[in-house]
């Protein structure tokens, strides 16, 4: 195999044989190539890299006979390149010059150091600051009768790697929740699920489960997996084995921040299905922006870190009560600081002095995983040297509150070993170069012979100013200068009207237009020692700096630990903040499926408008539907949304907008709101309606909540109803949810007096001169009429078309029912052409009561016979 290959490569250069090994190994991936201060690709990766980047695609010489295209981007501005083709899903080999250019014979040793994938970013600038980037792998395994789908994910940036199972009809909305940048998946798997992200094959074996298992075993160094909690989720090992071999293979080296793997079980989160995440805007709005959402609204966290865990709070709202109540006692103890540090803290109270010492905090968390990494700069070490020097002030502050259990635990985490801090005081300069190729990362004092080396690099000023005076006298050449540049090194420079002056022993090292170099004895034996005490200098930093960082890598799982401390510290201290400024309280939190909220807000639209009306809700095992009904931006889908992100807010342990709430242990929570085509899908806003329907009549239980917004509008009037009236009862008497049910059919609303345990409640508004009033307030009862035509005049239409609307609805009302949508053949029929008839005839009425208006303002005397003829042709208009 290996001959083969040489063969094939035998007609190309020695450094182009090399490129094209390399090229083999990294496959379809583009591959960066490192020629000194530059990456370069050539042929195929040329071309395609040009595209990608509009970079200017050149040729290189040629090799094997033919010539070879190519393209570069200069080392220093890798990164932004890479976040572009990221950005666009591609995935990039990167090889870095690892021998010696000055000890090489022929090509300069090079390797594949690290492979970039969507799903594998660790770079800062790479990576979102207040997102994750997670690498997932998913594996379905089992008999055809009882298929299990396991789901592994990693985030490498923080070394978080968690495992879980499910059915696989579950896995397009797991994977929505914790959405992934990157799947990796087997060669021959198919799945039908629905993903935006990069996929990423690997060979079936990879999931085998005695190689996954093995390979989980090495990782972690033990014996068993028993320890985490996952010996009853085979799938999910082969997936969390796979998944550990791919990362590992794109870093080349083993993760060692990753030194924990967690289960998650079903019952641990409120389920939020791919809809309802999108119909509640938590992350992002129904527009696909990033603001106005939940998270924008409750991001006040001072640390990217901090920002990252609300972000992932509210994507996992807790079912059971403990963790939660936990967390809104430590926001109470937060708010409460105030009284008990005054004296020490002035009027700012304790939460606003931690905000303020946070803000001094770094992404410790990242700066760990870069760490194991071994991929940290040195500026980030540096940052990293502040922050562990203000953490024991953060202790102390908070340290008062400590009778909060979780916050008590959270100090604990919080006590770094001192001796790190005084091991980067010591080796850090106060302010380090960007990279360690560039010298003057490590602080003066550090190394001795680092010291002595600098110091021989550095000695050449004197010397220098004095041999340049030396030499102007010696030769009489007034304006002789002795300079330095990279390339040629230390010379002597003197204008061409002065060469005749030259001495003898001056010996010419270039020659330029106007100007000629030189070099002595003298100054080449000072150049020599100078020069290759910069080298060696630079060479000690580096053994130096990797010496540092063998010793920070034992202290990464205690930053790992600290930062998540802080992280949550960041997140509590966010959401007490928000409470406190916009008078937020503390639900109580109750072990049976109830909901009972006064004076209750929308947290997001209170923002938005100057006045919002706050409304109450009471659902429980005697009240499980509430029937609503009112005009078109009346405010019932606010209404709704507001009591399901109220419920939300309380089961992640937030404070919640409202006088009052008790809040009881929800499982899952469902929306239907909305109307919207899949047109890509082929499916119509109705087909839409009753599949979203269908996931909530076969998953809903007595302790979800479900949101069902103008179910049945879809289609005709009377198949609407009849939809609407029977997934109501449905939900009532199968699925026993707790349910909000918007409608426009007003006959549900006799729903209540066969199924006691619905009621309705209406959106109050009223008639002024000046058309209709929303008051935004929830009452009990039904509403009397929909205000339909009214909503229209608000919004624009014609006065002739109102006017005609509610003739039209007049005439209905006095038929007793709608008109319902009939068959062609239907016994029915002719009563339907009766009733279309006499809608002609009344047409027909208001015609001839418009031709006698018109006649009757015409004066025949007046008229001259071009005005007479057009009022003829206006009355025939009339009648036709």
């Amino acid at each position: 195999m290996q001959n083969t290959a040489a063969d094939a490569h035998a007609g190309h250069t020695p450094m182009m044989q090399q490129y094209l090994r390399l090229k083999a190994e990294a496959g379809p991936l583009l591959l960066f190539y490192r020629m000194g201060d530059f990456y370069e690709m050539f042929y195929e990766d040329a071309e395609r890299g040009a595209r990608l980047l509009n970079l200017t695609l050149t040729k290189r010489g040629s090799s094997n006979g033919t010539p070879i295209p190519m393209a570069g981007l200069p080392v220093h501005a890798m990164e932004q390149y890479l976040a572009r083709l990221v950005a666009m899903g591609e995935s990039i080999a990167i090889c870095e010059q690892i021998g010696d250019p000055a000890a090489s014979k022929g090509p300069v040793e090079r390797r594949i150091v690290r492979i970039v994938t969507p799903g594998t970013l660790t770079d800062d600038a790479l990576l979102p600051a207040k997102a994750d980037r997670a690498l997932a792998a998913v594996f379905v395994s089992g008999n055809a009768r009882a298929p299990r789908a396991g789901l592994a994910w990693l985030n490498l940036a923080s070394g978080e790697f968690r495992v879980t199972e499910c059915a696989p009809a579950q896995l397009e909305s797991e994977l929505h929740r914790i959405a992934p940048a990157e799947i990796v998946c087997a060669d021959s798997a198919e799945f039908d699920f629905a993903f935006e992200g990069a996929r990423s094959r690997v060979p079936d074996w990879h999931f085998e489960s005695d190689g996954a298992r093995a390979h989980l075993l090495a990782h972690f160094k033990t014996d068993t997996l028993a320890g985490f909690d996952i010996e009853d989720m085979p799938a999910g090992i082969c997936a969390a084995g796979a998944l550990l071999r791919y990362a590992a293979r794109t870093q080349s080296q083993a993760l060692a921040h990753v030194q924990s793997l967690s289960a998650e079980r079903p019952g641990q989160y409120v389920l939020l299905d791919p809809v309802t995440r999108r119909n509640l805007e938590l992350t992002q709005t129904l527009a696909g922006e990033d603001s106005p959402t939940l998270f924008s609204l409750l991001d006040g966290c001072r640390t990217p870190m901090g920002s990252r865990l609300l972000r992932r709070w509210l994507h996992h709202p807790l079912r059971e009560n403990d963790q939660a109540l936990a967390r809104q006692q430590a926001i109470s103890a937060l708010i409460a600081g105030r009284m008990d540090v005054e004296q020490t803290f002035g009027s700012a109270g304790v939460l606003e002095a931690l905000r303020t010492a946070l803000n001094a905090f770094p992404d410790i968390e990242r700066i760990a995983a870069r760490l194991a990494l071994r991929s940290v700069r040195p500026r980030e070490l540096a940052s990293l040297r502040d922050a562990l020097q203000a953490l024991p002030a953060l202790a102390d502050l908070v340290e008062p509150m400590a009778a909060s259990p979780r916050i008590g635990e959270l100090v604990s985490h919080l006590s770094v070993d001192p001796a790190l801090a005084a091991l980067l005081v010591r080796a850090i300069a106060a302010e380090p170069a960007v990279a360690i190729r560039d010298g003057g990362v490590l602080a003066a004092g550090f190394d001795a012979e680092l010291d002595e080396l600098r110091g021989l690099a550095a000695d050449g000023g004197d010397f220098l100013v004095q041999l340049e005076a030396r030499e102007r006298e010696r030769t009489g050449i007034s304006n002789l200068r002795v300079e330095f540049n990279r390339v040629h090194g230390f010379y002597i420079e003197v204008t061409k009207g002065q060469t005749a002056k030259v001495p003898e022993d001056y010996r010419r090292r270039q020659t330029l237009k106007n100007a000629e170099r030189y070099i002595t004895p003298e100054l080449k034996t000072w150049e020599d020692k100078v020069l290759s005490a910069q080298d060696r200098s630079l060479a000690r930093e580096k053994w130096l700096f990797e010496q540092l960082l063998d010793v920070l890598a034992e202290h990464v799982r205690p930053l790992s630990d600290c930062a998540a401390a802080l992280a949550e510290l960041d997140t509590l201290a966010a959401l007490a903040e928000h409470a406190q400024r916009h008078d937020w309280i503390a639900p109580e939190l109750s072990e049976q499926a109830d909901i009972d909220i006064e004076a209750g807000r929308h947290p997001v639209v209170e923002r938005a408008i100057e006045r919002f009306t706050p409304n109450g809700c009471r659902l429980d095992p005697a009240r499980r539907m509430l029937l609503i009904t009112g005009p078109n931006m009346g405010g019932k889908s606010t209404y709704m949304r507001q009591v399901a992100l109220i419920v939300l807010l309380a089961r992640i342990g937030s404070f919640v907008p409202a006088s009052r709430a008790r809040i009881g242990r929800i499982d899952r929570i469902f929306t239907r709101i909305g109307a919207a085509d899949d047109l890509a899908g082929g499916r119509s806003t109705f087909m839409m309606e009753m599949t979203e329907a269908a996931a909530i009549l076969s998953a809903s239980t007595p302790n979800s909540l479900v949101l069902m917004d103008e179910i049945g509008r879809g289609t005709s009037t009377y198949d609407g109803l009849a939809l609407a009236w029977a997934i109501a009862c449905r939900l009532l008497s199968h699925n026993r949810a707790l349910t909000l049910f918007a409608t426009h059919y007003f006959e549900l609303t006799r729903l209540p007096a066969e199924q006691p345990a619905s009621a309705n409640v209406h959106l109050a508004a009223a008639e002024s001169a000046g058309g209709i009033v929303f008051l935004h307030e929830v009452r009990e009862g039904p509403a009397s009429r929909s205000y339909g035509i009214q909503v229209a005049q608000r919004a624009g239409v014609p006065a002739a078309v109102i006017r005609q609307a509610t003739r039209e609805l007049e005439r209905l009302e006095a038929q007793g029912a709608p008109t319902p949508q009939l068959g062609l053949f239907s016994a029915a029929a002719e009563a339907d052409a009766q009733a279309y008839a006499q809608a002609e005839r009344s047409d027909a009425i208001e015609a001839l009561d418009t031709l006698r208006e018109e006649l009757a303002g015409i004066d025949p005397d007046s008229l001259t016979p071009r005005e007479a003829l057009d009022a003829l042709y206006r009355l025939k208009k009339h009648l036709q």
